[in-house]
C-alpha cells in the first residue's frame, strides 16, 4: 500500500441500504481515528492487528447508536492477549463526529508467531450499550468462536441478537517514500434485517449456537446469499478505498441490488479521561487505601490505559478522607 495522505472519506461510516434485498449495512474508513488509537502504544505486530480489527467493527457497529449513547466492545480470553476493549461514543450533537478509542491488554512473553487471532484463547465476545443516567446498561455476550474477532462478532449478533450479519475487513500500514507510515483500514457491515426484530434485544443468548444461515429461509435466504456472494468479490484495496470512494465500492458490489446511501457520520479518535474522573474512581477508597497507593515520592498516580494520560494527585486531596475534610470545612 502507498497511500500516505488524508482523502475525503477516510475517518467516516456510511450507512447504506440495498432496497432489492431488504439488507442494510455500513462502509467504514479508518485513518486519523486508527492512528490516533494505535501511536498511544507500542504493541507487537499481531497485537495491532487484532487492536486495528476491534476497532473498525466498533466503527461499524457503533454508527446505529444514538446521540450520547456509548458502545463498548470487549474480548476477554485465555491466551497471550488477555483483553481488548473498544469504546464507541456516539455524537453530541447531530453533525458533531463520534468518538472512538481502544486498548489491548497482553503477555508479551506467550505471544507466537502465528495469526494475530491465534493470540486469543478461549474467552467471549461481548457488547455493551451505556443509554446514559438513568437507564440500564444493556451487555451481550458470547463465546469467542471463529477464525478471526470478525466471525466471533458476526457469531454474536447471529446468536445474542438473532441478526444475520457479516463482516468484510481490511487493515495494514501504509508506505510512502518520505512519509512515515500510517494504519488504514476499512470494511464492509451486511445486515439482514427480518420484519420485527430490534437491534438491541435483552439477554444473553439461549446458549445454542446459532450463524447467520441459520437465521434466513426461503426468499430471505436467497437475497442473503446473493449479497454475500457479491461481498465476496470485494479486494482489499477496494475496502481500504485509497482511489474507490464509498459509494463507488457501493455500485460496483451492489448496483443490481439498488443501493440507497445515507448520511456519514465522522468518526475520530477521542478519549475522555480526566483529572475530575480519576479523582471520582478515587473517592471510593479510604484513607488508610490511600496510602497503599502512595509512591516513595509521596504522590498518588494514575495513568490511563486508552490514551496513555498521566495523573500526578496529592493523596490528601483524593479518596473518602478528602471528601469528608471537604464537607467539614
Amino acid at each position: 500500500m502507498t497511500l500516505g495522505h488524508q482523502i475525503a472519506w477516510d475517518d467516516t461510516v456510511l450507512p447504506f441500504q440495498l432496497d432489492a434485498s431488504d439488507i442494510r449495512g455500513r462502509v467504514a474508513r479508518l485513518d486519523g481515528a486508527l492512528n490516533g488509537i494505535l501511536k498511544q502504544h507500542d504493541y507487537p505486530p499481531q497485537v495491532e492487528a487484532l487492536v486495528a480489527e476491534m476497532a473498525l467493527l466498533t466503527a461499524l457497529i457503533g454508527q446505529t447508536i444514538k446521540l450520547k449513547w456509548k458502545l463498548q466492545l470487549q474480548v476477554q480470553s485465555k491466551g497471550a492477549v488477555r483483553m481488548i476493549s473498544t469504546d464507541y461514543y456516539g455524537p453530541e450533537n447531530d453533525g458533531d463526529p463520534a468518538r472512538i478509542r481502544a486498548y489491548a491488554s497482553f503477555d508479551a512473553d506467550r505471544l507466537s508467531d502465528a495469526t494475530p487471532f491465534d493470540q486469543v484463547g478461549e474467552g467471549y465476545f461481548a457488547i455493551m450499550i451505556d443509554q446514559g443516567k438513568g437507564t440500564t446498561p444493556y451487555q451481550g455476550i458470547t463465546p469467542l468462536e471463529g477464525t478471526s474477532l470478525a466471525a466471533c462478532a458476526e457469531t454474536y449478533f447471529a446468536q445474542s441478537e438473532q441478526l444475520p450479519t457479516r463482516f468484510s475487513l481490511s487493515f495494514g500500514k501504509s508506505t510512502e517514500p518520505g512519509v512515515s507510515e500510517r494504519w488504514r483500514a476499512g470494511g464492509v457491515m451486511l445486515q439482514h434485517m427480518p420484519k420485527a426484530s430490534p437491534f438491541v434485544a435483552k439477554g444473553e443468548g439461549s446458549g445454542e449456537t446459532l450463524y447467520a444461515s441459520d437465521l434466513v429461509h426461503d426468499d430471505e435466504a436467497e437475497n442473503w446469499g446473493r449479497a454475500n456472494i457479491l461481498l465476496d468479490t470485494v479486494e482489499d484495496l477496494e475496502l481500504i478505498g485509497p482511489s474507490l470512494g464509498p459509494n463507488d465500492l457501493l455500485v460496483r458490489l451492489f448496483h443490481e441490488e439498488q443501493p440507497r446511501v445515507f448520511d456519514a457520520q465522522a468518526v475520530q479518535f477521542g478519549c475522555t479521561c480526566s483529572e475530575e474522573r480519576v479523582r471520582q474512581s478515587l473517592s471510593i477508597y479510604s484513607s488508610r487505601d490511600i496510602e497503599t497507593m502512595t509512591t516513595d515520592e509521596g504522590r498518588v498516580t494514575a495513568d490511563c490505559q486508552f490514551c496513555g494520560a498521566h495523573y500526578d494527585l496529592d493523596p490528601m486531596t483524593v479518596g473518602l478522607q478528602a471528601q469528608q475534610d471537604g464537607n467539614d470545612s
